[in-house]
C-alpha cells in the first residue's frame, strides 16, 4: 500500500513547490524586470510621496475636474460598527454592488445621479457609466461620451476660476 501512496505524496509535494513557490517567484521576478512600474501597482508620486495609483479612481468633486464612475466601496460606520457608510474608491475594500435591477435603493441612487447630471447638462443624454459603478467599485476610466458630457461644466468652471469668458463650445485644448 505504501508503494501506491508514495508516488501520490511525492507528486503533491513536487507540484506544491513548483506551482506554489517556483512559478509565482519566477513570474514576480520577470514582472519586476520587464514591467517594474506596473508590477509595483502603477503608483503615482508627487514630491517623492505616493499619492495614489493610476489603476484606482479618485474622488474628484470640484466642478473643474472630470468626475469618474461612481464608486461602490464602503467602510464600517465609525459611529455604529454594525452598519456601513460609503467610502469612495476605498482600495482596502474593493467590491461591486450586489443590488439588482429591482433594488429600490439602487434605482433611487441612479435616478438621483441622473437628475443631478441632467441639471448640469440638460441638452445631452446621460452616459450610463456616469451613473453605474464598475464591478470593483474602483474603476478610474470613463468613456469618451462621459468625458464629452462633462466638457461644458468643466469649461465653465475653468473659465470662472480664471476670470475669463469661455463658452461651452470652446475646445478644451484652447482653455
Amino acid at each position: 500500500m505504501l508503494r501506491e501512496i508514495r508516488p501520490a505524496i511525492v507528486m503533491i509535494l513536487a507540484m506544491t513547490v513548483l506551482t506554489g513557490l517556483v512559478y509565482p517567484l519566477a513570474m514576480t521576478g520577470i514582472a519586476q524586470f520587464v514591467f517594474p512600474h506596473q508590477a509595483n501597482g502603477s503608483l503615482i508620486e508627487k514630491d517623492g510621496k505616493v499619492i495614489g495609483s493610476a489603476l484606482l479612481g479618485q474622488n474628484f468633486d470640484k466642478p473643474e475636474y472630470f468626475h469618474g464612475r461612481p464608486s461602490a466601496t464602503t467602510d464600517t460606520d465609525p459611529k455604529d460598527s454594525s452598519k456601513t457608510v460609503p467610502a469612495p474608491y476605498n482600495a482596502a475594500n474593493s467590491s461591486g454592488n450586489n443590488a439588482g435591477p429591482t433594488s429600490k435603493a439602487l434605482i433611487e441612487r441612479v435616478q438621483a445621479d441622473v437628475d443631478k447630471l441632467k441639471a448640469e447638462n440638460p441638452n445631452a443624454p446621460v452616459p450610463i457609466d456616469l451613473v453605474t459603478t464598475s464591478a470593483s467599485g474602483l474603476d478610474p476610466d470613463i468613456s469618451p461620451a462621459a468625458a464629452a458630457f462633462q466638457v461644458p461644466r468643466v469649461a465653465k468652471a475653468l473659465s470662472a476660476s480664471r476670470g475669463s469668458t469661455c463658452s461651452s463650445s470652446t475646445s478644451p485644448s484652447t482653455l
